[in-house]
Parts: C-alpha cells; structure tokens; sequence
C-alpha cells in the first residue's frame, strides 16, 4: 500500500515542532522519544507501520484547538486516534505527521434521561457510554465488536455499527452532535441535544468522514431505555448458501430482530476452541436475537423457527437461561481474537444487498481456492455487511501482497451486486485505491472539494480515502 514520502521541510523542523507543541501543552501531553513515538506507529491494520514525528495527548477541547493550530501554522500534518482500533488504517501516520490521541478525553459530561442523551468526550469508550447509563435502565445501542476498548470518536470518524445494528442503526442513526475543532484551531458546535438541526446536514457530514474534515472533541449521543428482555437463538445449516438464503427470507418476511450475526465453519471451529460457546458441528451459523415483552419474542421467534426450518437447520437452538445467552453472545464477541490465533489475516468491511448473500458468499469460496488462501466469514447478516477474514502467513514473501489482491476482489464483487466497499470500518488507506470502482471521478472531485473548504492545506490525516493521484497537487492549495 503506496504512502507518500515525507516532507523533508517539515522533518528538518522536528524540534522547533515539538518545541511550540510543548508551548501550548502540559508537558506529560508530547511525546517525541522515539522508542514512545513507536507504540502509535500504526492502528490495528498492523501489516503497514510507520512511526510518527510525535505524538499528542491533550486533555479538553482548548487543548486539541492549540494543538491544531500550532500545527496548522507550522504546515505540519495530523492524524486523529482514538484508541487504534481502525481495521482500514485510518490513523496509520506518515513520518512527517503528529499523532492527536484523544484517549486522555473520556469525560461523561451530561446525562439528560428525560430528552435521553448523553454527552461524553470522544476519548470514551463505546461500550463505557452505555456503562454510565445502565444502572438507570437505559442504553447506547451502535456496538462495534471493538467496543471494549473503540473510542467515540474513531466510531462517529468511521461511522461504526455493530451487531445490533440490523435493529438500531450505526453511529449516524444514534448521534445527535458534536464537538469538532477545525485543522486553524476553530471550534465548532454541530448539531445537539434534540432530533435534527435546521440548514445544512453538517452533522451527516461530518459522521463517517474519517478525520478529514477535523477532529471531533465531544459527541452528543441518543441513548434508549433497555428492552424487557432478549433471547438469542443458533441455527446451524449445512451450507453458507443455505445460511444466506435463510438471512434474505427472515428480512423478506417482515421480521425485524435486533441481530442477525453469521459464521462460517472455519471462524466457528476457532471460536468454540477459543471460547467454549457450545456451537454446533455445521458449515454456518446464525446468531439470530430478538428483544421485547416475553410474548413478542415468543411470537417472533415462532415465526423465525417456521422460516429456517424451510431450509432444513441442522440443529435450532433458543438460549435457555442468561448464562446461556452470554455464551453464545461470548462466541461472536470472540471471533476475530480467536481467528488470530490461526493466522494473520486481514478483516475486509463490504456491504452487499441481503439477498445477494447466497451468490457472495458461493464467489468468496471460489475465488478462496483460485487464491490459494483460506477465508473465514463472520458478519452482520442482516444488513448484509460482510466482514471476510484473509488468512495469511505475513512471514511468507508475497502473502500479502497475494491477500490484498484476493480482498479487492472481493470488495469489486460487493459494488458490482449493489453493495458499497464500506459498512463500519471506513475506507482508510486498505480501500483508498479502490475508491473509483465505486465513484466516478467527478464524484470523487466534488467529496475533496469538501475537504479543500474544512482543511484548505489537506493537513489532516494524509493519504487516507481519496486516491493519491487523484488528490495530488492538492496540499498547501
């Protein structure tokens, strides 16, 4: 994956940088000792790295603004972090770059239950927001399979779901402001505490826009009063086409539960010996949830049971008790550690028309052979955004190069059905260069226009989702 070599101008300056950084921050906020600077050298798309100038760690607002404009005067680039969980490397620096990690920015900072939301600083983690709020009874809903350890802020940067998504919507559907601080150091106010805000979507803009546009310091967010209860159920099938054709079936009818997750063979064999769910011995699974009164979900399971078992199941089973919905629940939480611990892979992000799912899922099986490279699925059925994990040996000269090209492919095959190249992880640098199988130039044209009026001198977080030749020339316009 190309990056662009680093400006000698702004490297020959390091010290004068860090220099005016550490004027405007505490001294504990810089980090420039190179052996520091190299535990951010990339996010979790760890087969590309490359350490920072320096990095910062502010703790409020009026920090990251002074941080921003030092580095804006001094023609530095920056490149916003969260917690490092990016998949697509969205905060993978370049060598000139500074590093603004908002981890030190985890504040709840009001919680509103009447008009139900809360306000947090975006350094929070996603599964922390709901943490303050569920002693109460209520709860965030968009939960990334990260959300442990995922920030606020990479989630509204990427535009995070989760496997409950399927019911309540990714980040955008749940975000109702934010704070963002331009790449000059200027601090704007986007939307708020109520449903919609007149004029522009500038709060649809900003979520989704991977730290283009500017760094986003705090987050208003929907949260919901908890459901009376929930059931998850496994059902096993004998095939992935079989999986997928029951998922298209359960949407076709009307059925909306709050999750429809699946696995293939190879992910439920590491994940049972990782996790000890108690899955079944089949080819595919779904983990299928539906929440509600005790009656409503006895009703929308009946009707769940009568649809999958047209596709022959080998096995239908309802959790039983709490600890037995934990468990299954365990298992997919785990899947993507539990892959790890095969091989290296990378998890692509392409979301597709639910019922292109049996034809999808047949392509990346061959296409896994034409390869010579394993392929484990596990992703959100429901609304069809498929997370393929490549496995690779990233110690063999040309296996990445050769799972990179298998996973292109299957990101084409995703927009050639009607898909898109991202649902969750964003484009980062891993779909950069796919960028124009999806959008034609002058779409790309008019999305970096949009850019030259938030960042003019395109300072913040370089090389990242729009083509490099087609942004050249573009910085310090």
């Amino acid at each position: 994956m190309e990056m662009p070599a680093a400006d000698t101008r702004v490297m020959a300056r390091t010290s004068e940088i860090v220099a005016a950084l550490r004027a405007v921050l505490p001294a504990d906020a810089v980090i420039d000792d190179p052996a520091e600077t190299r535990a951010y050298e990339c996010d979790a798309l760890t087969a590309y790295r490359c350490p920072p100038l320096a990095a910062i760690l502010p703790r409020s607002t009026a920090e990251v603004a002074a941080a921003l404009k030092v580095c804006h005067d001094l023609g530095v680039p920056v490149v916003p972090r969260g917690s490092g969980t990016s998949l697509a490397g969205g905060a993978l620096p370049t060598a000139d770059s500074v590093i603004l990690g908002v981890a030190r920015m985890n504040r709840v900072i009001e919680v509103d239950y009447d008009d139900r939301f809360i306000r947090v600083e975006a350094g929070r983690t996603n599964l922390s927001v709901t943490g303050a709020v569920e002693a109460d009874g209520f709860f965030y809903a968009p939960d990334p399979s990260s959300q442990l350890a995922c920030a606020i802020a990479g989630n509204v940067a990427m535009n995070s779901g989760g496997a409950h998504c399927l019911k309540y919507g990714v980040t955008t559907n749940n975000l109702l402001g934010v704070t963002l601080v331009t790449m000059a150091g200027e601090v704007i106010e986007i939307g708020g505490a109520h449903m919609d805000a007149g004029g522009l979507d500038l709060l649809g803009l900003i979520c989704g826009s991977e730290g283009q546009l500017g760094v986003v310091t705090e987050a208003t967010l929907r949260i919901l009063p908890k459901p009376e209860g929930a059931r998850p159920v496994l059902i096993g099938f004998t095939s992935n086409e079989v999986a997928g054709a029951c998922v298209a079936d359960i949407i076709k009818a009307g059925v909306l539960p709050v999750a429809i997750e699946f696995m293939d063979r190879p992910c439920i064999r590491a994940t049972e010996d990782f996790a000890h769910a108690g899955y079944p011995d089949c080819e595919a699974l779904l983990i299928v949830e539906v929440e509600g009164a005790e009656a409503e979900i006895d009703e929308q399971l009946g009707l769940i049971r009568q649809i999958a078992m047209r596709h022959d199941p080998v096995e239908f089973r309802e959790a039983a008790s709490e600890e037995e919905a934990r468990k299954i629940w365990l298992g997919r939480k785990s899947a993507f550690g539990a892959m790890g611990q095969i091989n290296d892979y990378m998890c692509l992000d392409g979301t597709i028309p639910v019922s292109s799912l049996p034809h999808v899922l047949r392509r990346i099986g061959e296409m896994s052979r034409e390869f010579g490279l394993d392929v484990g699925n596990v992703f959100h059925a429901g609304d069809g955004n498929m997370h393929p994990l490549i496995l690779y040996n990233a110690n063999t000269p040309g296996d990445l190069e050769r799972c990179e090209a298998f996973g292109a492919e299957i990101l084409k095959l995703c927009v050639e059905v009607g898909g898109c190249l991202t649902g969750e992880h964003g484009v980062g640098i891993e779909k950069r260069d796919l960028m124009g199988v999806q959008y034609a130039p002058a779409d790309l044209e008019a999305q970096m226009r949009v850019k030259d009026v938030f960042d003019p001198a395109w300072l913040l977080n370089p090389a990242k989702v729009f083509p490099l030749a087609a942004s050249a020339g573009r910085r310090g316009v």
